[in-house]
């Protein structure tokens, strides 16, 4: 089985990068814009920083599943990244300035080797059929975040 591939999309927002890492710096809000993460909670106290422990809850169908994620990267104004402890997947959000506002760039990348997909796989449809999903997902989420900065705009 050759190594899972990153999942990678963006989106152009009519809004200056501060406006956009207002709404986006604030990881506590993901549920409102993914279609597969319901819930995500910061353990421990706030605000999110590096090393910031999150647990959440995604659903697929008929199929929900907790997740514990660190928070690995913040780079206020520009960057967010956490890698869920289950899979290994690590998602990122990077925001750069452009003459139109900023570009939102969603990014999951995943290790060699997934014991969540080998466990996980015939249950949620397998790694090909999930993959498919959440690069749908990820458009998905960053036209959500588009429209939410946007309308505050």
């Amino acid at each position: 089985m050759p190594p899972p591939l990153p999942i990678s999309a963006a989106v152009e927002i009519d809004a200056p990068p501060e406006r956009v890492w207002s709404v986006v710096g604030d990881v506590t809000r993901m549920p409102e814009w993914s279609p597969e993460l319901r819930r995500l909670r910061v353990l421990g106290s706030e605000p999110v920083r590096v090393g910031s422990r999150m647990l959440g809850l995604n659903r697929r169908g008929w199929v929900a599943w907790p997740t514990t994620s660190v928070v690995t990267r913040l780079e206020p104004g520009r960057a967010v990244a956490w890698r869920t402890r289950e899979s290994g997947a690590s998602w990122t959000y990077e925001l750069e300035a452009t003459a139109a506002g900023t570009r939102l760039t969603g990014r999951r990348d995943l290790p060699a080797f997934l014991l969540g997909t080998t466990v996980l796989g015939p249950v949620i449809g397998g790694a090909a059929g999930h993959d498919r999903e959440l690069a749908d997902g990820i458009r998905t989420t960053l036209g959500r975040i588009k429209r939410t900065v946007e309308a505050a705009g």
